[in-house]
């Protein structure tokens, strides 16, 4: 290896005897004149990258926006205990042995049968508790519990079986009741956070975490023709007992009821009555009076143009349909708002209140907002015609 050339070997010699003297000479100027630009000062401290956080938001950051949420939320969910008397299957005296009938006693008569579900509070002052119709049908006895432990004796305010959707009322006084906060089903979006609230099988607080997974489910595609809703499908698991408790996002906004699950291969699907739609029912039923939903008296089924075409292509076809997307009428009950208006079997509605039509629950939202008595302009394809009708809602028969 090549020596270093002679001059850089005396510059490295001198840098390294001269740079301690440097820094000794600093350190006398800094102690005899403080103030010098000369004087060496202690290094700062580097700035962190972010500040320190307090204890309190060490505290909640500790724990998940679903803890938050479920903390906010928590005080207003109660546990609904009912009960009520349900007759026995009737025994055919003749087919019962004498001697049974001795031990045993009479086997007819009533039982008392035992229900559960959730619900929440949604008006402190008046002390409302929202839930299921399904929860408290016809029970003689209702029993809340609320989040902190306490039973209280109940009543039932208010059904409305079409939404599935009723008000249980409790004494206020020093209860310390705490109403959830209720948020806006209309802005929720598909992939929105959803979690549920409620005590399945009998256990309080229980909460399961899930998504959004569609919106505006029509519930007669579930199998329930005398239900009129348009539901919050949702993969957070709703137990039996979860009836009634509340679906919130991840503010802590009840977005809806939990009503029904709905088990599939490999996972369940469950599903929440909108809470917009659950505060006009709620409103109607805490004024003491019944829910009236308009109804024109129609079974429809959805038709599109392709299936329409390909059932024209058929030459075995029992009738030609029109090549239009739409609810196509599949029976008119009879004395009702749609025989009175002149719709046939086989008529297809494409409008309405002039919205466009292209599936029978379009048509039915557009009838849940329409007032009873009020007509309504419809556009119906009969054949190659277009007829243009006018009907007026009637009030949807209890029973």
């Amino acid at each position: 290896m090549s020596e270093a050339p002679p001059l850089n070997h005396l510059r490295r010699a001198l840098r390294q005897r001269l740079l301690p003297l440097l820094a000794v000479f600093l350190l006398l100027v800094g102690a005899l004149f403080p103030g010098s630009a000369l004087a060496l000062e202690a290094p700062e401290p580097p700035t962190p990258l972010l500040p320190a956080a307090s204890p309190a938001l060490a505290q909640v950051s500790a724990h998940s926006f679903v803890a938050d949420a479920a903390r906010r939320v928590g005080p207003a969910v109660v546990r609904i205990d009912t009960e009520r008397n349900v007759a026995r299957e009737p025994f055919d005296p003749a087919m019962l042995d004498p001697l049974l009938r001795d031990l045993f006693g009479d086997p007819s008569g009533s039982m008392r049968e035992r229900g559960q579900g959730s619900g929440v509070v949604i008006d402190a002052a008046r002390g409302l508790v929202l839930t299921n119709a399904h929860v408290v049908d016809q029970v003689d006895s209702v029993s809340v519990t609320l989040a902190d432990g306490r039973q209280i004796d109940g009543a039932v305010e208010g059904t409305d079986p079409v939404t599935d959707l009723a008000l249980v009322r409790i004494p206020t006084r020093d209860n310390g009741l705490q109403p959830a906060p209720l948020g806006d089903s209309e802005a929720l979006e598909v992939g929105d956070w959803a979690i549920a609230l409620g005590s399945p099988y009998g256990l309080e607080r229980t909460v399961t975490l899930g998504i959004v997974s569609s919106l505006h489910r029509d519930i007669n595609s579930l199998g329930f023709a005398d239900k009129r809703l348009d539901l919050i499908q949702t993969d957070a698991a709703i137990n039996p007992g979860n009836s009634g408790g509340p679906l919130i996002n991840a503010s802590g906004e009840v977005i809806g009821i939990n009503t029904l699950v709905r088990s599939g291969p490999g996972a369940g699907l469950g599903f929440a009555i909108p809470i917009n739609l659950a505060k006009r029912v709620a409103n109607q039923l805490a004024d003491g009076g019944t829910v009236v939903h308009p109804y024109l008296g129609l079974q429809l089924v959805p038709l599109t143009a392709r299936v329409a075409r390909d059932n024209n292509r058929d030459p075995d076809a029992l009738v030609r349909l029109p090549e239009h997307d739409g609810a196509l009428v599949q029976k008119v009950l009879p004395e009702s708002p749609a025989e009175k208006a002149g719709l046939k079997r086989g008529d297809l509605v494409v409008a309405i209140a002039d919205q466009d039509v292209r599936t029978p629950s379009a048509l039915l939202q557009q009838v849940e907002r329409s007032e009873v008595g009020q007509p309504l302009a419809l556009k119906v394809l009969r054949g190659q015609r277009e007829l243009q009708l006018s009907i007026r809602p009637a009030a949807l028969p209890h029973g």
